[in-house]
Order: structure tokens, then C-alpha cells, then sequence
């Protein structure tokens, strides 16, 4: 990848941009920032709130409340926020999307577009990396819009735990949700109904998929 490093007074920041092909196109572009103030103190923008005056409203949809109206400037959608800690340091990921897939200069553009936002409104508590992705080869299904968006298309779910047979992982299209029960039609004769509660995770196959929808066709 490729790291431009710059110092000031006020923070550091490293940029990682990393841009990897994928067979059937819809590249995954990530553009990274990590944002320390000075000694590696908690991230404080200009108009920094105090942890008393601080919203008590989860970082992600706070987040992804700022990010919208700045992503349809750009042409762009916010597809997910997610903010959590991996490993030893606090992420906070910006997921976007357009038709025709997004690209290395639509994450530099909302990157500059959202950092002095978040420098302005400071809803991260804490030092974090911020990261800006396209949706990439495993798109995650995390809300209900994106179950509408990929209903009757196929998907791969994998399961907190194992099926009596052991299996953990498996791919279906995606018939039915509705107040956390997803339906999935594995094959001609067999369909399941999963809670998502039951779910690790639940991703789009946009690649090539020989299964049921390649069957019936």
C-alpha cells in the first residue's frame, strides 16, 4: 500500500489507501486515517464536547447522521457505520456505495468531506482509526434496507454456531424479512428460517454463484 505520514502540533495522521482487485470487478478501496492528538491523547476537534455535554446516542448512528447529507453531495451513499474496537485500537469505519461501484478518489473525496465534520461535532470519545471503504467483495447485510435491497438475490450467512451437522456457513437466496427472521431458500426443496440474533454475519455473493438462481435459469 501506499502511506503519505504528515505531523502538526494538533495531531498526527497516517493515511493508508489500499486498492484491491477482485475477478468480477467492484474493487475493495480502503483509505485509512489514524487521528491522535498530541502524546496520543483522545481525539479532540476544535469545538471538542466534554464527556458531560458528549450525546448519549451510540458513536455509529451519530456517525452515519453526519455522513449522509456529505455522501449525497459526493453522489454517494453511506451503506453502513460501524464503530467498535479491533484488537488494541478503536475503529470507526465508513462504509459507502454508488451504482457502478466506488473507487479510490470516492473514499479520498468523503474523506475530506466528513474529517472536518468530525473534527467540528466530536462524537468519538476516544483515539480512533477512521476508515473509509467501499463495500468490497464481502458486502455486509446489516439493516433492513439492505435486506430489501438484496431480496431474491443470493447470500452466504454464517452461523454464531454449528448446525447439528457441524455445517456453520450457508448460502441460499434471500426470500423473506421481517422483525429479525430472515428466510432462506437453499435449494429447489429446502428452505430455513434463521434469526438474525443467530447470525455471525450475513453477506451478499455479488461474484458468480452456481447455486439455486444459475439452476433455475
Amino acid at each position: 500500500p501506499l502511506i503519505f505520514q504528515r505531523q502538526s502540533a494538533i495531531m498526527s495522521i497516517s493515511m493508508v489507501i489500499e486498492g484491491r482487485l477482485r475477478e468480477w470487478g467492484d474493487p475493495l478501496f480502503r483509505l485509512v486515517m489514524t487521528v491522535a492528538g498530541p502524546g496520543g491523547g483522545i481525539r479532540k476537534g476544535e469545538k471538542g464536547m466534554s464527556e458531560e455535554k458528549r450525546p448519549k446516542t451510540g458513536v455509529a448512528p451519530r456517525v452515519r447522521a453526519l455522513a449522509e447529507p456529505l455522501a449525497a453531495e459526493l453522489g454517494l451513499e453511506v451503506w453502513d457505520v460501524q464503530y467498535g474496537k479491533e484488537g488494541a485500537e478503536w475503529v470507526l469505519r465508513i462504509i459507502i456505495d454508488k451504482p457502478g461501484g466506488v473507487g479510490i478518489d470516492d473514499c479520498v473525496d468523503m474523506t475530506h468531506a466528513v474529517n472536518p465534520v468530525l473534527d467540528q461535532e466530536d462524537p468519538v470519545p476516544q483515539e480512533y482509526v477512521l476508515e473509509v471503504s467501499s463495500p468490497g467483495p464481502d458486502r455486509k447485510l446489516t439493516r433492513p434496507e439492505h435486506y430489501e435491497a438484496y431480496m431474491g438475490q443470493p447470500v452466504r450467512a454464517r452461523l454464531i454456531r454449528p448446525l447439528e451437522d457441524g455445517t456453520r456457513e450457508l448460502e441460499g437466496l434471500l426470500l423473506h424479512y421481517e422483525e429479525g427472521r430472515l428466510e432462506l431458500q437453499l435449494d429447489e426443496e429446502t428452505s430455513c428460517t434463521l434469526e438474525k440474533k443467530e447470525l455471525a454475519w450475513l453477506c451478499a455473493i455479488d461474484g458468480p454463484w452456481e447455486g439455486l438462481d444459475q439452476e433455475e435459469g
